[in-house]
């Protein structure tokens, strides 16, 4: 988990008993899937949040995105940083590596990812 600062206000996030409910699953597992690099979450206004984009139209984690956190974690980036870079502007892409994952693009971010972590 990590500060306020990590994402600008203007990146939507949800609460994690809002994404549990998404996900149809309870709070403690939506805990579990972000000590398991599955999802990521920081503190906003003193709530554990977890990014909106980081869930699809079908409400479910969106693809790719577990395996990217995997290899910028293994790379030895912390979740602030991972958070920061799927959220910012690559022009190569383009767009942000997370709208990416969101297109269908995982292929591309991820290896973008390893050519950052390695």
């Amino acid at each position: 988990m990590n500060d306020v600062s990590v994402l600008s206000e203007v990146v939507a996030t949800l609460p994690v008993a809002e994404v549990a409910q998404r996900l149809n699953q309870p709070v403690s597992r939506v805990h579990q899937l972000v000590r398991d690099g599955q999802l990521l979450s920081f503190r906003r206004d003193g709530e554990v949040v977890v990014p909106a984009d980081f869930l699809d139209e079908d409400d479910a984690v969106v693809k790719g995105l577990s395996g990217t956190i995997t290899v910028l974690r293994d790379g030895g980036y912390s979740d602030s940083d991972i958070l920061r870079w799927l959220f910012t502007e690559d022009d190569s892409l383009p767009g942000t590596p997370v709208a990416s994952l969101r297109a269908g693009r995982h292929r591309e971010v991820k290896r973008r990812a390893q050519a950052m972590a390695f």
